[in-house]
């Protein structure tokens, strides 16, 4: 897994790249109670503002980490945005990409590195 420094994680599988956002960032929104999606096929390009996140506390907007197209998103955390907080390095992943340059990931830092980065 990959980590940026707005608290999202990546995780290669196939071609694919999943994104969500850690635990530390998690704890920090509080109860999550609404989660905006994007659409799948949409084009972003690194740092566009793809998923909007409401909770107790804030809003924040998930940017994307790198360029690609959005080829699925979590359809339950529209239902049960909640999830975010019961398992977001899991099951609350918010939408895979294809990335139209995979090289973007290198510019990332490690779970020790992001570890060493929250502490």
């Amino acid at each position: 897994m990959k980590f940026t420094e707005e608290h999202e994680w990546l995780r290669v599988e196939d071609d694919l790249v999943v994104v969500g956002i850690t635990e530390h960032a998690s704890e920090q929104l509080g109860d999550v109670v609404f989660v905006d999606l994007p659409e799948v096929g949409k084009q972003v390009t690194k740092d566009d503002e793809v998923v909007v996140i409401e909770s107790v506390k804030a809003a924040s907007d998930i940017l994307a980490p790198i360029d690609g197209e959005i080829v699925e998103v979590n359809e339950v955390l529209a239902d049960e945005p909640g999830k975010v907080n019961e398992d977001p390095m899991g099951d609350a992943w918010f939408f895979k990409i294809k990335p139209s340059d995979p090289g973007q990931m290198d510019d990332y830092m490690d779970e020790a590195a992001y570890q060493k980065y929250i502490s």
